[in-house]
């Protein structure tokens, strides 16, 4: 019988892409996904789909070892504002936030991966199978940045560097060495299209792991979508943390930048 492996599924299509990858790896998939986060596309993915609200841990931790889960990985974030909405948490999540606190993910997520590893479920990183989506370093598109767009991006990275050590967002936008918006609980294309609103066109966009990074979890991601919000705006470059930021759809991204002429970086 072929070995089990846990997805704790959030939104967007990773836990899709982690599901593929792990099924052609030979490996049974269980999946738990959240309710008003994650794809029913999982489905089919997976041996076997189980629903949970955001907040449910005693109940994602209790399907586990039903299931003979012991080695499991978080794909995909959970929206910020779903801590708002339809948070339901259960007596062991309670219990969670009332000994570490909230609000700091970074925080939250390792003692998450505390509490699983204690039922002996062990967390392994969320690129696993996937190591081959992470940016490599330098040029990615067609059009390389102008000595002006790499100025930009090289100061856009230390402010990025320091939102990300603060627990609050990974992404910034700047224009002319002027931080013009910093990404906190909207998410990386509606920071970009604030800031490239305030920028006007030319803007760079700066996405960055955090430097407390833990690739267990919470990974940033740019795809397809994060070119359409820069083009939406006529911003005209982005620079991604080479080998700590995901790229889904990486050809259809790059293609959309040239047709764009936006250039893509790796830092």
């Amino acid at each position: 019988m072929s070995e089990k492996i846990g997805l704790i599924a959030g939104r967007g299509q990773f836990p899709l892409l982690f599901a593929q990858a792990a099924r052609n790896q030979g490996f049974q998939v269980i999946a738990v996904a959240h309710r008003g986060e994650t794809d029913p596309a999982l489905e089919p993915l997976a041996a076997r789909l189980h629903w949970v609200y955001v907040g449910q841990l005693g109940k994602i931790i209790r399907i586990f070892k039903n299931e003979g889960v012991q080695r499991a990985v978080l794909a995909g974030g959970i929206s910020r504002g779903r801590l708002f909405t339809q948070f339901r948490p259960d007596l062991r999540a309670l219990n969670l936030i009332r000994r570490v606190g909230g609000g700091q993910d970074d925080r939250l997520l390792r003692a998450v991966a505390g509490e699983l590893e204690e039922e002996g479920i062990l967390i392994a990183p969320s690129t696993l199978f996937l190591e081959e989506l992470l940016a490599p370093p330098g040029r990615l598109s067609r059009r390389a940045p102008t000595p002006e767009e790499l100025q930009d991006m090289e100061f856009g990275y230390q402010v990025a560097k320091e939102i990300g050590r603060l627990d609050i967002g990974q992404c910034v936008v700047v224009r002319r060495q002027v931080v013009v918006a910093l990404e906190a609980v909207e998410g990386t294309d509606e920071t970009i299209r604030r800031g490239g609103r305030l920028a006007g066109p030319g803007a760079v966009v700066v996405k960055v792991s955090k430097p407390q990074q833990d690739l267990r979890f919470d990974v940033p991601a740019v795809g397809l979508e994060t070119i359409q919000a820069l083009v939406e705006v006529k911003a005209g470059a982005l620079a991604v943390d080479a080998g700590k930021c995901l790229m889904f759809n990486r050809e259809e991204m790059l293609q959309e930048a040239d047709r764009a002429g936006i250039a893509v970086w790796g830092v």
